[in-house]
């Protein structure tokens, strides 16, 4: 079936005419004679069936339908400029759009992409933050790095590492202690992690303990808001060492006590079955893969 579209060109005629309120000036941008412009847009205004102008003495307004239908037009076709430059840069390269969890990303992707790169500057990664499963037919999405069981549909899953979160806090909070016992973390504000809601229960069952409000407290959604409420004092939060590496550096956050608990789901690398076969995925996944075993085996990740 036929698409429903007008022409590019009264396209582009309206939105410098609406972005100029002037159909004069529209014509020196692009160009052409004041004329072309008006049949370009009566053109556009007689296939939408709808006045965009209103037209006076004075020159010409938009109306509130040709100001609605302006503000979409310019968003699209800065997409359409964008994209397009971006193919004409490319110039025998590729890109992969890959949506990442954002503390994982901030914490562990970048500071190594570098070196992928280096190895290959023929590949951009894009990254765009997604923390929940999607579908990828509905999306630009090459790849994601999921933080799951690695069930997802149509798709193969590559492992990467777990979670091993352990209690952290502000050094306010130990009051000059080293640490914590579990019973008296029970007792302060547990700070929770929106797609990891069961977290604290499952620490406490790991050490045998049944506490009432393990579910209770504040909620956010990113391992970055948890840190930094727990900076500030607001309670103890339960993060993976490895995506607070710096705050513990530098005493900004402590470990309120070592015992640490495994998640049953790890980071995995997503790929969607019709593109299994794309060299350019290949060698992301190769080397996001010797990474991750390398992290491993340096025991500086969960295991």
């Amino acid at each position: 079936m036929r698409r429903k579209i007008p022409s590019t060109a009264a396209l582009v005629a309206f939105e410098a005419a609406a972005r100029h309120q002037s159909f004069t000036r529209a014509a020196e941008e692009l160009a052409l004679t004041q004329g072309a412009v008006c049949r370009q847009i009566a053109a556009l205004e007689s296939f939408l069936g709808v006045a965009l102008f209103r037209r006076t003495r004075r020159g010409v307004t938009l109306t509130d339908s040709g100001l609605s239908y302006a503000r979409r037009m310019a968003a699209q076709l800065d997409a359409v400029e964008r994209d397009t430059l971006a193919v004409m840069g490319q110039q025998g390269a590729s890109s992969i759009e890959l949506a990442v969890v954002p503390t994982f990303a901030t914490q562990w992707l970048l500071p190594r992409l570098k070196d992928f790169q280096t190895l290959h500057p023929q590949i951009t990664v894009n990254l765009t933050n997604r923390t929940r499963p999607f579908l990828f037919a509905d999306t630009e999405f090459d790849a994601a790095i999921y933080f799951g069981d690695g069930d997802w549909s149509g798709t193969q899953a590559h492992f990467l590492m777990h979670e091993q979160a352990v209690p952290v806090c502000s050094p306010a909070l130990l009051a000059g202690r080293r640490q914590l016992q579990p019973a008296e973390l029970a007792e302060l504000p547990l700070l929770q992690q929106s797609t990891r809601p069961y977290a604290w229960r499952h620490w406490f069952d790991s050490l045998g303990m049944d506490v009432a409000r393990d579910l209770g407290g504040p909620r956010y959604e990113l391992f970055s808001m948890l840190a930094q409420a727990a900076m500030h004092e607001m309670g103890v939060a339960l993060i993976p060492p490895f995506l607070i590496e710096r705050e513990l550096a530098e005493g900004r956050l402590c470990i309120a006590n070592p015992h640490s608990c495994r998640s049953d789901r790890a980071y995995h690398l997503i790929i969607p079955e019709r593109r299994t076969e794309s060299a350019t995925l290949n060698n992301l996944r190769d080397w996001l893969l010797q990474q991750a075993r390398r992290y491993r085996e340096q025991g500086t990740s969960p295991l």
